[in-house]
This record gives structure tokens, C-alpha cells and sequence, in this order.
């Protein structure tokens, strides 16, 4: 079970906040899932929007970012707030998606800052990459091919992404509704298989009945109780 955006619908929490990442640990979710931009100045921040308040995030030095805060009044966290929180927890993922970014240059920028961060930190193991930018998941490898990658967008079949040598397939729950094969095909592959965001009972039960491997959920709880 793979909290989405973190475990952030209990009190005083947001999404992609630091008190949802530890939320996610109390509940002993496999994982916590959080967004990632680069600021125009290198800063890696956690957020899901390319904006907030008006603020794009990939144009705007972190100086004008930090002075704004998420719901529940935490000020938006940078990566490594939220992965030096993260390593309290050795045994909770931390799901990392890069966004799609404006410019190639701005994804390379991500990405090499994203590598170098996660190996300083020492979480390498601890760390998980998505993305919907097949560059993006290219680029992760080509710099550290030892990188554990899953692609999100849903337009490529397990054969390819097995071709592309990522890790395993991340995809909107309907896909496998409409692909009902892909799940074994992907497993008999090697690769891991993801499903969000699922938040009905009926279609967690739909996937656990397929053996998938995880399951991104805002209601991590209800899928506890499934799987259990």
C-alpha cells in the first residue's frame, strides 16, 4: 500500500506535507508517495501543482516559495527536509515522482539534483522513482542505472517498458481494466506493478484479485483492511 501524496486526510495535515510522510510511517504504509519540482535557483521542492498561489515553481528562486505555506501551515517542504525526514523510517519508501518540467535543460537540472541529493542523504535504497516523462525515467537511468524507475503515463506496453529497462509499470487503475493481461504479463517480465489512484473498495478488491503489487491509495486504511 502506497500512500498518495502522503497519508494527509487525518487533522492538520496536506498533501505532500511533512506530516503526511509521517503519517504514512504510523500506519506502516510500504510507501509514501510526493511530488518534485526544481526552482530556477536548484532548489528540489515537494508540490503537486507547477504553481502555487501564482507562484511557478520552475521560473521563481525558492526565496519567494519558502514564504508560502500548505494547508494546514506547514511552508512548502524541500526534498531534503522531506527525505532527511523520511530516513527516521528505514522501513518507508518514499515514492518520488518527478514532474514533467518546461524544458529539457530544466529536466536534466531535476534529475542530476535529484541523484546527487538521494546519494548524499545516504537513502538510495530507500527511494523509488515515477515519472510520466519517459525522458525523464530515461534520464534517471542513464545516470544511475541501478535506479529502481516505473513510468506512469499508461501509453506503453509491459514488453516495451521491459525493452526500455525500466522497472516495472505504474498505471491509472482503468488500464488494467481495459488491458486485463498486463498485470501477469508484466509480472511473467520481471517487472513491478502499480495501480493509482484507487480509492474504491470494489476496485482495490478488483486488482488484489490479480495479484497486483502495490496499490497507490488516498485511503490507505481501507486498503490495509483488504489486504489483511
Amino acid at each position: 500500500m502506497i500512500a498518495h501524496r502522503g497519508y494527509w486526510d487525518t487533522p492538520n495535515n496536506a498533501q505532500n506535507s511533512i506530516q503526511s510522510l509521517k503519517m504514512s510511517n504510523t500506519i506502516k504504509a510500504y510507501g509514501s508517495e510526493f511530488d518534485v519540482y526544481i526552482t530556477s535557483d536548484g532548489v528540489l521542492v515537494v508540490h503537486h501543482d507547477a504553481d502555487i498561489q501564482g507562484v511557478d515553481m520552475e521560473s521563481n528562486p525558492y526565496s519567494l516559495i519558502e514564504k508560502l505555506s500548505l494547508k494546514n501551515g506547514e511552508t512548502i517542504p524541500t526534498v531534503e527536509q522531506y527525505l532527511t525526514e523520511g530516513k527516521k523510517y528505514p522501513n518507508l519508501k518514499m515514492i518520488y515522482e518527478i514532474k514533467p518540467h518546461k524544458t529539457e535543460e530544466n529536466v536534466k537540472r531535476v534529475v542530476l539534483a535529484t541523484l546527487e541529493l538521494v546519494k548524499k542523504l545516504g537513502v538510495e535504497d530507500q527511494v523509488e522513482y515515477i515519472s510520466f516523462s519517459k525522458y525523464i525515467c530515461e534520464q534517471l537511468l542513464k545516470h544511475n542505472p541501478k535506479s529502481h524507475v516505473s513510468y506512469l503515463k499508461g501509453d506503453l506496453t509491459p514488453t516495451e517498458i521491459k525493452q526500455l529497462g525500466f522497472t516495472g509499470i505504474d498505471y491509472h487503475f482503468s488500464l488494467f481494466e481495459k488491458n486485463p493481461t498486463w498485470i501477469k504479463e508484466a509480472q511473467s517480465l520481471g517487472l513491478i506493478v502499480n495501480a493509482w489512484t484507487v480509492n474504491k473498495e470494489k476496485d482495490m478488491q478488483k486488482l488484489l484479485n490479480q495479484n497486483i503489487d502495490y496499490i497507490t491509495t488516498d485511503q490507505p486504511e481501507l486498503l490495509q483492511k483488504l489486504i489483511q
